[in-house]
């Protein structure tokens, strides 16, 4: 971190893969920078599910990742629509899950497709390079697994793990629409050891001591239907659907505990009973993450309402894909991951924050990029930054700084969004950034 810093000071071309003046002498008047992050989770949560991100493109996200001194890649790795990584015991997971015969094109309430089929995964080889290179950076890679639901791709490839009783999970294919899915994951023995089976070949990829198992938006329908579930939750003894979840997450929190690791979930994970040792990743505003924190939880602030990187950053039509909040650079510069309502001992259960990079309207890099950045760079500062006395962070200071940050982003070559904003498909190429491809889409 300390040589990013004086990367920084040396100018745009120290950004640059190979030199441009050869024979240039770097220079710089002597000096002493006194520096250290405030959070020791500052993190990017990439969604590689909804659309594959080739291995080059994840080892590039982690080379940007490095340069705003992040230091934390939340890895997605499956869900409904993808599962992105070999698992060698249970090889239809990519050789069925890893494909889609077609995508929504725009978001969920678009009525157009793209059917050219889309798939991809990481065989344990390329998830190897990507944390080995990840670790030379010093970042830590989590890999997320999401269960009970977000499940479709694996049901689709192993239709037992269903609710067979109420579904013909067998008809099942990968998820082609985005949204919230209502076939999840059955709360049977042959379901953990499944799991179990997998997170044993992740363990073994993955030195993070955290794990991420999602634990977000289950619905509880096919549960409630299912007699085997009504089963299993009075043979559990527990408080209807949101027990037999709650259970379900207890069950790998002390799985994963025995093997040294930890659990990190989404903040449903708190509906049932939050699962002892268990963080949270508070997402749906602040209140899950306060209420884990003042039980003594860990938790990790990335709320959609400031920090979700697929959302528009202006109003209007002007954006690709006018989807979620509109968060502009400044809304993201003035995000406090820590409320004031906290006290210092719950304060102090805020161990980071992460921004998150949805990827369903994301279909390739180009558009990660133009959402991405530059809102990335006040993200970073944020979670790098102590606030000042003031609380108030001073966006005209931090748009001074960032006329020199466009000029490494250009040599970095990022095709980040132009402080201007004009529509992606008119700009010119080589001003504010570069061209963005394709055509604008209707939605």
């Amino acid at each position: 971190w300390g040589a990013q810093t004086l990367r920084q000071l040396l100018g745009p071309e120290a950004f640059r893969r190979a030199p441009v003046r050869p024979g240039h002498t770097w220079a710089l008047p002597p000096g002493t920078v006194e520096d250290a992050p405030r959070f020791g989770w500052r993190g990017l949560m990439l969604d590689v599910a909804r659309h594959f991100m080739p291995k080059d493109d994840v080892l590039r996200q982690l080379d940007l990742m490095a340069a705003h001194k992040l230091n934390v890649l939340h890895f997605h790795l499956t869900d409904d629509q993808g599962w992105r990584i070999e698992i060698l015991r249970h090889p239809r997971l990519t050789e069925v899950g890893a494909w889609r015969a077609r995508s929504k094109h725009g978001h969920r309430f678009s009525e157009l497709w793209d059917d050219t089929p889309h798939g991809g995964y990481y065989t344990q080889d390329d998830i190897r390079e990507i944390v080995a290179y990840a670790a030379e950076r010093h970042i830590t890679v989590v890999p997320e697994i999401d269960v009970p639901g977000h499940s479709q791709a694996a049901i689709a490839a192993y239709p037992e793990l269903g609710n067979t009783d109420v579904v013909d999970t067998a008809a099942l294919t990968v998820w082609d629409d985005w949204g919230i899915n209502p076939n999840v994951l059955a709360p049977t023995d042959r379901t953990l050891r499944f799991y179990e089976g997998v997170l044993e070949e992740v363990l073994a990829l993955f030195p993070s001591p955290f794990v991420h198992i999602g634990g977000d938006e289950c619905p509880k329908d096919q549960w409630r239907a299912s007699p085997a579930a009504q089963a299993r939750i009075a043979e559990l003894g527990v408080d209807g659907e949101d027990g037999l979840q709650s259970w379900f997450i207890r069950h790998f929190d002390g799985w994963l505990a025995e093997r040294g690791r930890r659990l990190i979930g989404w903040d449903e994970i708190l509906e049932g009973g939050l699962a002892p040792g268990a963080a949270v990743s508070s997402w749906r505003g602040y209140r899950g993450g306060v209420a884990a924190a003042e039980a003594g939880h860990d938790v990790v602030m990335c709320p959609e309402q400031q920090v979700y990187l697929d959302h528009r950053q202006a109003p209007g039509d002007d954006e690709p894909i006018p989807i979620g909040y509109v968060r502009t650079l400044e809304d993201v510069y003035r995000f406090e991951p820590v409320p004031p309502s906290l006290s210092p001992e719950a304060a102090a259960h805020v161990i980071g924050t992460q921004a998150n990079v949805w990827t369903e309207v994301m279909q390739n890099r180009s558009r990660v990029d133009y959402q991405v950045y530059p809102r990335l760079a006040a993200f970073a500062e944020v979670a790098w930054s102590e606030l000042p006395p003031s609380r108030e962070r001073v966006f005209a200071d931090f748009e001074r700084r960032m006329e020199s940050h466009y000029a490494r982003l250009d040599a970095l070559g990022v095709g980040y969004r132009p402080p201007a904003g004009p529509r992606p498909w008119q700009r010119r190429p080589g001003v504010g950034g570069r061209p963005i491809e394709g055509t604008p889409p209707v939605v």
